[in-house]
Formats: structure tokens, C-alpha cells, sequence
């Protein structure tokens, strides 16, 4: 191969082909995920600057929130830009070592996203079971220190991606048939043994997967528990009311999410490839997109806040 090292089979550069099949319509492809970047950047960073800026959201509940949308913003922001450039000027290449620091940060990312999920149903279980000792139990402190944990377990798994994927023979070639570089899309490049990287790929999204789910499910069969008790119906809708946006963030992640990672590994040969590719893309820009919106149509405090900032506060009134 004319661009590898030949001692070690390392490429220079990877060629990231785009969505395979669909290159005359890259542009047309292009329009949506620009759009929904555009909303995710300006829909997160408003998040951002509403919750730092307005006191009434210095709650735990929203720091998560913040602690979720920093990390949707830079996950999409570490692909959507190399997307653009693929589809709109054609510059295709990424060096070897900078496609592994984007695969480390795309699935640290991920991964990130998942765990804040499972902090915020804690949060949930928390505000709702022991709604006196809130603040208390889920200090500034306690809530940095569980931030900085959910990234570091994402971290310590990840890592070895990047060692498993640079052992590598890279003797077929240097083209990547997607729009980023992830773990598995690098792997099936090289023409040696990957079942190493297969196996330790889904351990990983089923360790995070897995465990964050279950947490998750956990919280809110408590939360139920303790809802179904309360003899005001009134009081068990305020307490339903207050999970309904974490509900709609946990199926805007996860069911993409689960659909990628099954169809990837076990519908190859049944499903196009570029279905793969495309629903790929959209799995990274989607939660990003829609959480603002959901947590803006369905929080009141924050819609508030946005028609505060806004308006003024004449605007609360309206």
C-alpha cells in the first residue's frame, strides 16, 4: 500500500468515503444534518447560558441537564463538521492517529450520554423519594464528582479501542466506508483478526448499556412505588410531570442507540449498508437536536426562563 508504512501495515491517512451508494445525493443528505447541528449547538448552548444565567435553575436537576447538553454538543461536534466537509467539499482524508482520537471521543461520548441519563433518573428517585434531603444528598460537590466518574468510566473502557485497533494490519486498503471513524467501521478495514475488538466492542456498549438501563429502570420502579402511594391525584401527576422529558431523553438515545449497535453486528447482510451509515449519523445528532426541544416544551421552569431572558420579567406573565 502506497501511503503505509510497510514495516507495520499503519496507514497515513484514512479515506472516509461518505454513505456508500449515495455519494450524487451527498448534498441532499447534508441539508438535514446541518440543519440539526445548527439546532443542537444553538438549542444546547442556550441551555447552557439559561442555566448558568438564571438562579431559580441552580437545582441539581438542571445541572444535570447542563452536564447532558455539554455533552451533546461537543459529541456532534466532533463528527458533524468532518461530515460537512465530506459531503459539501469532498475532503475525504483523515490522518491515522487523528481518526483514533475521533473514535476515543465518539464512543467516550456516547458513552457520557448514557451515564448522565442514569444520573438524572437518580436525581429523579432522589427529588421524588426524599424530596426533604434533596439538596442535601445531591450537593455542587456530589454532582461534580458523579459527572467526572461517568466520564472517567467511559474513558477507562475506551482506551483500549484505540490500542486494539492500532495492533492492526492495515493490508486491504485505507478506505472507510462512513462518515466518521468508530471502533468497528476502522476495524473492518484491516485484513487481520477482529473478533478481539468484536467481542470487546459489545462487552462495552452492554456494560455501559446494560448497567445504565438497569440503574435506570430501578430509579423509576422506586419512583413509581412512591408515586402510586400518594393519595392526591393531583400530587401523583406534579411527581409523574416532573420525569416526563427524562423519559423522552431516554428513548431519543437509546432506542437509535440499541438499533445501531444489534443491526451493525447482527443485520449486516439483510440491511444496506448505507441504512447503517445513515442511521448512524442521525443516532449522534439526534438526541443532541431534540433534547433542548423536549426539555423546553415539557419544563416549565425553563420555558419561563427562556420567555424571562427574553422579554424580561413582564414576559413570566404572559
Amino acid at each position: 500500500m502506497s501511503n503505509s508504512n510497510s514495516s507495520s501495515l499503519t496507514p497515513i491517512f484514512f479515506i472516509l468515503n461518505g454513505v456508500p451508494g449515495l455519494e450524487a445525493s451527498h448534498i441532499w443528505i447534508s441539508l438535514p444534518i446541518c440543519s440539526m447541528y445548527l439546532i443542537a449547538v444553538l438549542g444546547n448552548s442556550g441551555l447552557l447560558y439559561l442555566i448558568h444565567h438564571e438562579e431559580s435553575l441552580h437545582r441539581p436537576m438542571y445541572y444535570f441537564l447542563a452536564l447532558l447538553s455539554f455533552t451533546d454538543v461537543t459529541l456532534c461536534t466532533t463528527t458533524v463538521p468532518n461530515m460537512l466537509c465530506i459531503f459539501w467539499f469532498n475532503l475525504k482524508e483523515i490522518t491515522f492517529n487523528a481518526c483514533l482520537v475521533q473514535m476515543f471521543f465518539v464512543h467516550v461520548l456516547t458513552g457520557m450520554e448514557s451515564g448522565v441519563l442514569m444520573l438524572m433518573a437518580l436525581d429523579r428517585y432522589v427529588a421524588i423519594c426524599y424530596p426533604l434531603r434533596y439538596t442535601t444528598i445531591l450537593t455542587n460537590s456530589v454532582i461534580a464528582k458523579a459527572g467526572f466518574i461517568t466520564f472517567l468510566r467511559g474513558a477507562m473502557l475506551i482506551i483500549p479501542f484505540t490500542f486494539l485497533s492500532k495492533r492492526l494490519p492495515y493490508c486491504q486498503g485505507n478506505i472507510i466506508p462512513h462518515t466518521y471513524c468508530d471502533h468497528m467501521s476502522v476495524a473492518k478495514v484491516s485484513c487481520g483478526n477482529v473478533k478481539i475488538n468484536a467481542i470487546y466492542g459489545l462487552m462495552v456498549a452492554l456494560l455501559i448499556g446494560v448497567f445504565d438501563i438497569c440503574c435506570i429502570s430501578v430509579s423509576y420502579t422506586m419512583i413509581l412505588r412512591a408515586v402510586l402511594s400518594l393519595s392526591s391525584a393531583d400530587a401523583r401527576h406534579k411527581a409523574f410531570s416532573t420525569c416526563t422529558s427524562h423519559i423522552c431523553a431516554i428513548v431519543i438515545t437509546y432506542v437509535p442507540a440499541f438499533f445501531t449497535l444489534f443491526t451493525h453486528r447482527f443485520g449486516g447482510h439483510t440491511i444496506p449498508h448505507h441504512v447503517h451509515i445513515l442511521v448512524a449519523n442521525f443516532y449522534l445528532l439526534l438526541p443532541p437536536t431534540m433534547n433542548p426541544i423536549v426539555y423546553y416544551v415539557k419544563t416549565k421552569q425553563i420555558r419561563e426562563g427562556v420567555i424571562k431572558l427574553l422579554f424580561g420579567e413582564k414576559g413570566v406573565l404572559v
